[in-house]
């Protein structure tokens, strides 16, 4: 899946009242917006897709299997839910992206095995060249 942005109309959306900023209007206002995305329910994901989001998002799922997210940062309810929606977007796009393969760096033992070896034998060499009794 290319774009995150089809599975909004799968996302189900819950308001309650906030404890950020807002002074009295948080004692009468549902401003908090919780994101639910039923991972396993999806219908536009495919089972290796569900089972990646699973894993890389796996304290953020439920026992149900069910993606939670909240916002409650902002006054309005609308603002909060534009951003609840561009965090779960955003965590989607990293959770579905194809890791890079790691490049190996390291000399492998077979190598470093052979590097001592020829050491070895160049050294046996040009000590054989020296005069006998500078040791």
């Amino acid at each position: 899946m290319s774009d995150p942005a089809q599975l909004l109309p799968e996302l189900t959306f819950h308001t309650s009242r906030s404890g950020g900023k807002g002074g009295q209007n948080v004692n009468k206002v549902e401003s908090k917006v919780e994101l639910r995305f039923d991972i396993q329910g999806s219908g536009i994901l495919s089972e290796e897709e569900k089972s990646r989001l699973q894993e890389k998002l796996h304290n953020r799922v439920s026992q149900e299997g069910i993606l939670i997210l909240y916002h409650q940062t902002e006054r309005s309810q609308l603002a909060n839910k534009e951003l609840v929606t561009e965090k779960f977007c955003r965590l989607v796009r990293g959770a579905l992206a194809k890791e890079a393969p790691r490049k190996a760096t390291r000399p492998t033992l077979a190598s470093i095995l052979e590097k001592r070896q020829s050491k070895t034998k160049r050294s046996a060499l040009k000590a054989s060249r020296r005069k006998p009794g500078f040791d």
